[in-house]
């Protein structure tokens, strides 16, 4: 009875930092992007510190949102990982690829596309000309593919905290119908 009990100690543990995480990550995905991302391009920012820096300023903070987005990632595919092989449940394969698809979106954002819009933006602040245009156009396209994605990641993200929440891990090998108190 000690080795049934410890097992579900570990589960409820495994349990509670998969929905820990998966809030925190839907969390964040939903806070900057209704909050923190249009606080940085309201009239107020732009008269406080205007375009040019509340853009700039909007980058510095989206860095930091991705490195934590990107750490979300790794916890839960850590997580789905661990739990499969602790429970001897059946791999859900649905809630690995929401997680691998938002976690790929994240490294994307993060490495790629974020800095080439933070070039692009240095770009269209500091020259003149066609070479400013340019600039303007590709980071408005860069931006709407990045706000794309972003809604794709969270729905993603609303989907597996759905799934994180409501999924109870049966025992490996174990029925609950063995155990009568």
């Amino acid at each position: 009875m000690g080795f049934i009990c410890r097992v579900g100690g570990v589960i409820a543990i495994l349990r509670f930092v998969g929905i820990i995480n998966a809030a925190i990550w839907f969390g964040a995905a939903i806070f900057f992007t209704v909050a923190v991302g249009p606080a940085f391009f309201s009239p107020e920012m732009k008269t406080l510190l205007g375009l040019k820096y509340s853009g700039a300023a909007a980058q510095i903070v989206l860095h930091r949102y991705f490195i934590l987005h990107q750490c979300c990632g790794v916890i839960a595919i850590i997580h789905l990982v661990t739990e499969w092989l602790y429970t001897g449940k059946p791999f859900d394969r649905l809630s690995f690829t929401i997680v691998i698809i938002a976690f790929l979106v994240g490294v994307v954002s993060g490495n790629w596309m974020e800095p080439n819009m933070k070039h692009l933006h240095f770009i269209k602040y500091t020259t003149q000309g066609t070479q400013s245009q340019d600039a303007a156009r590709t980071f408005g396209i860069l931006h709407g593919i990045s706000q794309s994605l972003n809604l794709v990641s969270t729905v993603g993200l609303l989907f597996f905290l759905w799934r994180v929440t409501s999924s109870i891990p049966p025992l490996r090998f174990v029925g609950s119908s063995k155990f009568r108190g």
